[in-house]
């Protein structure tokens, strides 16, 4: 089998690259010499925040004719894919919409890369195929069983992917992500509802909203409220270069975390500290499918990779995205 190329100017198809982590995972692989094809339906993304040195292609990955035909017309060598929906919450009031989106439509892409010759691919995965944790730090040998339908749509197109690994040689990686979070100077998070805790935090901050629900205060945690990993936007698009440099003599599977959890209050209260306003906070019941902790711990792709988080600071990453929301203060619109 033909190994692919470690130089710095690949041709690349990211979909969902006009998403929040796509259009800043594009900045960095056109920083690193990539060419780069983002290929969006833009059902949730902004033509905004896609890169001007991208070429853009208006397309749904479940449409097999047209992803084939841009791979083609475009020599695309790897495909980069983070398409999808990602609402956990919404997962379990409507599974369907995320079955479908996130593991039938991409199904399409597959095929449409075996049709044009395609044989590299970077997946976005999540941490939620983990579910409910049995150890203090999530390796990537720990059981996969999914709590929500959202954790469950992105396993089973892992599984997908290990089938068209077997019988068509397509290698890949799936990259899970703990919380991505935070901004680079050009590109932020803006979602359209936005129902992460950082945006919205920040938002609240900033007089958009009334005040910041808390969604549960009972859990088995050091102060009642969720604990998560959060991840440097910019060092999760890294993560994907070097997976994309080192995806040739077998498949990878990785956590993108930085190995430390941060609970809700206490992102609260840094955000408090960084943006110096003391806004409302509320508390609500838990969520259908929320797991008490997700912390992960990165030391395979630390050990295989060389790659390690080089902006963990919970306030550095508060502190860029406070930056992007004041420049930005209605996001892309």
């Amino acid at each position: 089998m033909a190994r692919i190329s470690s130089r710095l100017d690949m041709k690349l198809l990211i979909t969902g690259g006009a998403g929040y982590i796509g259009s800043i995972v594009t900045e960095h692989c056109i920083g690193a010499g990539d060419e780069v094809v983002v290929y969006d339906n833009l059902s949730t993304g902004h033509r905004e925040s896609v890169h001007p040195e991208a070429l853009f292609v208006k397309g749904d990955v479940g449409d097999r004719e047209l992803a084939s035909a841009t791979m083609k017309q475009q020599a695309v060598e790897a495909v980069i894919h983070m398409a999808g929906f990602i609402e956990a919450g919404e997962s379990m009031r409507d599974p369907g919409k995320y079955f479908r989106n996130n593991t039938c439509r991409p199904l399409e892409l597959l095929e449409a890369m075996v049709e044009a010759g395609v044989s590299r691919i970077l997946f976005s995965s999540t941490a939620a195929v983990y579910g409910n944790p049995e150890t203090e730090f999530l390796r990537e040998d720990h059981p996969l069983n999914p709590n929500n339908a959202y954790g469950e749509s992105k396993l089973e197109f892992e599984r997908l992917l290990d089938w068209y690994e077997r019988v068509y040689d397509i290698r890949h990686a799936a990259l899970r992500y703990f919380n991505a979070a935070g901004a680079t100077a050009a590109r932020g998070e803006d979602h359209r509802p936005e129902s992460h805790l950082i945006p919205l935090v920040l938002q609240t901050a900033l007089g958009q909203r009334r005040c910041v629900d808390i969604f549960g205060t009972d859990y088995p945690t050091r102060d009642g409220t969720c604990i998560r990993d959060y991840i440097y936007v910019g060092d999760l698009a890294q993560a994907h270069l070097m997976a994309l440099r080192n995806l040739n003599d077998h498949s990878l599977h990785y956590n993108l975390g930085n190995g430390k959890g941060y609970s809700v209050r206490e992102v609260i209260d840094t955000a408090r500290c960084v943006t110096g306003v003391d806004f409302r906070v509320e508390e609500a019941a838990r969520r259908p499918g929320d797991a008490a902790v997700l912390v992960a711990s990165p030391d395979r792709i630390s050990s295989e990779l060389g790659w390690k988080p080089e902006h963990p600071s919970l306030e550095a990453i508060i502190a860029g995205a406070w930056q992007w929301h004041r420049e930005h203060p209605h996001g892309y619109g």
